[in-house]
């Protein structure tokens, strides 16, 4: 297999999970901020053009974050990142399609319209004059979460999962675009101080 690797939040949620899945694989560096994925040798991989993609043995191409790392969380021996039961892996997706519509999609497109017009303005649809609201919106719901995490060590309770990896990867990059922490949400502070501890973060 290989990893088609590159800057952004996307690929370092894949590569912090297979840290802690204690997966390696050869990567290829695609230059972003050059364009190098909007050309044909990428396209041919990814028509949609985004990063990362997961190269099979067969050839087969795997894009998505989530697909991702549910494929290789499958692959893999050891403990399971999503869970060892139906109930533990739908808990899970449940989180994760939480924070990607709420959060993690509001607070990406906030900064795609605003800090990095310059670089998406160009590839993409963008609507600058929604940026405010939708980092007001990615706000709110981190709050609505701060709620829900009292009392819990991780975003499923006793267990680290994708959820956790998925969501601090987009803080603490909207923590160096313009969207930072808000230390006011103790609960989602401490959790973030705890996930910033685990040595996957330095993948």
């Amino acid at each position: 297999m290989k990893l088609y690797n590159s800057i952004g939040p996307n690929p370092r949620v894949v590569r912090m999970f297979m840290a802690e899945r204690g997966i390696d694989m050869p990567r290829q560096e695609i230059d972003l901020r050059g364009g190098e994925n909007r050309q044909d040798a990428y396209l041919a991989k990814n028509p949609f053009g985004q990063m990362p993609a997961l190269e099979l043995d067969d050839g087969t191409i795997v894009t998505e974050i989530i697909p991702i790392c549910e494929y290789l969380d499958e692959i893999a021996p050891g403990a399971s990142l999503i869970g060892a039961t139906a109930q533990e892996r739908a808990e899970t997706r449940m989180w994760v399609r939480r924070l990607d519509l709420n959060i993690i999609e509001p607070l990406g497109c906030g900064f795609r319209f605003a800090e990095g017009l310059k670089l998406f303005q160009n590839r993409i649809h963008v609507i600058p004059q929604a940026a405010g609201d939708l980092k007001q919106i990615a706000q709110e719901w981190l709050r609505r979460l701060d709620a829900m995490m009292q009392g819990k060590t991780w975003i499923c309770g006793p267990r680290f999962t994708l959820a956790d990896i998925f969501l601090f990867c987009f803080l603490e990059f909207g923590d160096g675009v313009g969207q930072p922490l808000n230390r006011d949400n103790r609960n989602i502070a401490a959790w973030f101080d705890r996930v910033k501890a685990r040595p996957s973060t330095t993948a």
